[in-house]
């Protein structure tokens, strides 16, 4: 019979960043640490716990929450307590059931999934039925020293075990690159680096692109073997333009993930980032200038305020449009401006948080320009594979902290949560790290 892993429980009493309603209240309080609830869960001492922009959302009173919780959805750590549903053989259940021990270092999707139910199976991890956000009433966060996850062994991914989970690289590769990886540079695979490919991927594979990126116009471009009417696709046609709106943490990994997109493929490309925050651009013009040809070869690459970018956008595309947009704000007034900016049978893919005013287009704009749109949550789980490959490559950007060209600004003790969101919320700082111990 099999036999539960070893695994000790801890009581007593912890530290927790925790946002009080109605509005703009952070507080550093003690709470009980988490117990086991479930047999599938796992409490994970948190060795680091970030802030995100979609922390603001409920920070700023607009989330529609009106109960004290622990915020947070990004952290690394490590397993310190099992439910017993871990053991040494599972069958016909995630693998890191039987995998995963105490002492495992991880790092955990900013939502919960049991990966067993068809939405997981075919990759939408971000909507399982039985999955919930960390950092809400819901599913307390990991700005905490201690965090309980449910489903862990569907959710987690397993750091001390790199041939848990697929990658381009070898296992041997893996563990060369982990050891190599600070916890900090770990930590975004949580969230914004796989939201980032994802908006990227999304964006590069729609079919509304594939006319650019073959060659061959609509609907030939889907059927290689067959031929239709000759008409003459110029070079000029071929070049992929894209605009990126919003030039927060997540912006700057969708560009750095659109940027190696278009460049490993070598397709020709011209790619407007646009933040209205001064110095958001000056971060996002400093990132780029420091990836090296390889992650951007083959186009062209501004940084630009909004106004600036509607006439760059005009001059690139001879007053067409963008043929694709990547909204990561997550307001109308970014959807009104990817709107703007987007061709003809162009695309818009938004990841932003998008809160409860209405869409800022009507079915007749959508219907006008035959717009495509894609919105949604990044299912982070099943992006991280590709989003661990893109972190190691890009160790320029995601390894250092407090540099000008690093994607994080700061790693702060708790006693600076407050001033931390009050930062991040007017735009003051980027990428803010927490030291639960510190």
């Amino acid at each position: 019979m099999a036999q539960p892993l070893a695994s000790t429980e801890l009581t007593g009493l912890q530290k927790a960043i925790r946002w009080h309603p109605p509005s703009y209240d952070i507080r550093v309080d003690e709470v009980p640490i988490p117990r086991i609830l479930h047999p599938d869960d796992a409490i994970v001492k948190v060795k680091l716990a970030a802030l995100c922009g979609s922390d603001l959302h409920i920070y700023r009173g607009h989330g529609g929450v009106n109960a004290v919780h622990i915020c947070g959805h990004e952290f690394i750590g490590e397993v310190v307590a099992l439910g017993s549903s871990f053991v040494e053989e599972v069958n016909g259940r995630p693998a890191l059931y039987s995998q995963l021990k105490v002492g495992h270092k991880i790092v955990s999707p900013f939502t919960s999934n049991c990966g067993e139910c068809s939405v997981c199976r075919l990759g939408y991890t971000a909507r399982c039925p039985e999955g919930f956000l960390f950092g809400s009433p819901a599913l307390d966060g990991g700005q905490a020293q201690y965090v309980r996850v449910p489903k862990a062994g569907g959710t987690l991914f397993n750091l001390s075990e790199p041939s848990t989970w697929s990658s381009n690289m070898s296992k041997t590769e893996r563990e060369t690159a982990l050891s190599k990886l600070s916890d900090s540079s770990l930590l975004v695979l949580a969230d914004i680096l796989p939201t980032g490919v994802f908006a990227a991927l999304q964006t590069i594979n729609h079919p509304k692109v594939q006319p650019v990126l073959t060659g061959r116009p609509w609907p030939l471009c889907f059927s290689p073997g067959i031929e239709g009417e000759t008409l003459s696709v110029l070079q000029e046609d071929r070049v992929f333009t894209a605009a990126i709106i919003g030039l927060g943490p997540v912006g700057v990994c969708a560009a750095i993930s659109l940027l190696d997109a278009v460049s490993t493929r070598s397709i020709p490309f011209r790619i407007i980032a646009i933040d209205p925050n001064e110095s958001r651009r000056t971060k996002m013009q400093a990132v780029y200038d420091t990836i090296d040809e390889s992650g951007k070869k083959g186009g062209d690459f501004a940084v630009l305020s909004i106004d600036d970018a509607k006439v760059k956008a005009k001059e690139w595309t001879h007053g067409v449009g963008c043929t694709a947009v990547l909204e990561v704000v997550g307001n109308p007034s970014a959807l009104s401006l990817a709107y703007d900016l987007v061709r003809p049978f162009g695309v818009i893919t938004s990841v932003g948080v998008h809160g409860e005013p209405p869409l800022p287009f009507n079915g007749r704009e959508v219907y006008g320009k035959n717009v495509s749109l894609d919105f949604g949550r990044c299912p982070a789980r099943a992006m991280f594979p590709p989003a661990f490959d893109l972190l190691v490559k890009r160790q320029d950007i995601f390894g250092g902290v407090g540099e000008a060209s690093s994607l994080i600004d700061s790693i702060v003790s708790f006693d600076e949560a407050a001033a931390s969101y009050s930062s991040f919320d007017k735009g003051e700082v980027g990428k803010v790290i927490f030291d639960p111990w510190k």
